[in-house]
C-alpha cells in the first residue's frame, strides 16, 4: 500500500514533459572561442519547418513541443542540433557553445613581376607565327596553290588562329608592363581595367617593339591621364 502511495505522487512528475502542450524554449548561443555577435542567428524547428531569429547577443526564445528537433544555425558556424526536453514548468533552457567552421583557403598563385629588361626582350621578340603563304614569284609559279590559300577555309582558319595568338601575346606583354607600372605607383589601375586601357592605348606593333623605355613610359603615362579623365 505504501509503494502504491509513492507511485501515485511520483508518476505525474516523471511524465510532466508529455503533458506540456507547449514548451518555452529559451537559451543563449556562445562562441566557443570567445564573445561574438550573432546577427544572423536562427532557431529552426525541424518538426514544423519553422524558424525564428535570435538576438545579436546570442539569446533566443521560441515555443515548441516536447521532443521537437531543433537546429541552431549561424553563418560561419557548425550547425548545432538537439531535442527539446521540458522541465516541470514546461520550459527548456539551453546554453549552447558553437564551433566555427574551419576556413578553406583558396589556392593563390602569385607570379613575380617581370623586369623592364625581360619585358623589353618580349617586346622585341613579338612576331606572328608563320603560316606559309605563297607570295611574290611563288605566286606566279603556283597559281593553283595561291587560289587554294585564298579560298580554303582551312588555310583561312590557320591564318586567323595565328593572328589571334599574336594579338594575345601582344596584349600579355602590355599587361606585364602595366603591372610593373602599377607596382611602381606610376599609374593606378586594377586588373579589371587592364583590357579597357590596353584597347584605349591602341599600341602599334612597330612602336611596341622598337620604342625605348622612356618613349613607352611617356606615351602610356599621357594616355593614362586621358583614360582616367574620361572615366571621371
Amino acid at each position: 500500500m505504501r509503494y502504491l502511495f509513492i507511485l501515485f505522487f511520483v508518476i505525474p512528475f516523471i511524465n510532466f514533459g508529455q503533458k506540456c502542450e507547449r514548451v518555452l524554449l529559451t537559451g543563449q548561443v556562445i562562441d566557443s572561442m570567445g564573445i561574438q555577435s550573432f546577427y544572423n542567428l536562427m532557431i529552426v524547428n525541424r518538426n514544423t519547418g519553422q524558424g525564428v531569429f535570435g538576438q545579436p547577443n546570442g539569446y533566443f526564445s521560441a515555443y515548441t513541443k516536447n521532443n521537437d528537433s531543433i537546429s541552431i544555425s549561424v553563418k560561419g558556424y557548425v550547425i548545432y542540433g538537439f531535442r527539446v526536453k521540458a522541465d516541470s514548468n514546461c520550459q527548456s533552457k539551453q546554453k549552447i557553445y558553437l564551433v566555427q567552421k574551419p576556413q578553406e583557403l583558396t589556392e593563390m598563385i602569385i607570379k613575380p613581376l617581370k623586369t623592364l629588361n625581360e619585358i623589353r626582350e618580349e617586346r622585341e621578340a613579338l612576331a606572328m607565327r608563320e603560316t606559309r603563304l605563297v607570295t611574290g614569284v611563288e605566286l606566279l609559279q603556283s597559281p593553283i596553290t595561291a587560289l587554294y590559300q585564298a579560298f580554303s577555309k582551312k588555310e583561312q582558319n590557320k591564318r586567323w588562329i595565328a593572328e589571334q595568338e599574336y594579338k594575345d601575346n601582344k596584349r600579355k606583354v602590355v599587361q606585364e608592363l602595366l603591372r610593373l607600372y602599377v607596382a611602381s605607383d606610376i599609374i593606378e589601375l586594377n586588373e579589371d581595367e587592364f583590357d579597357d586601357f590596353i584597347s584605349f592605348l591602341n599600341l602599334s606593333e612597330n612602336f611596341l617593339k622598337t620604342s625605348t623605355e622612356m618613349e613607352l613610359y611617356l606615351f602610356i603615362k599621357d594616355k593614362y591621364e586621358h583614360f582616367k579623365g574620361l572615366k571621371n
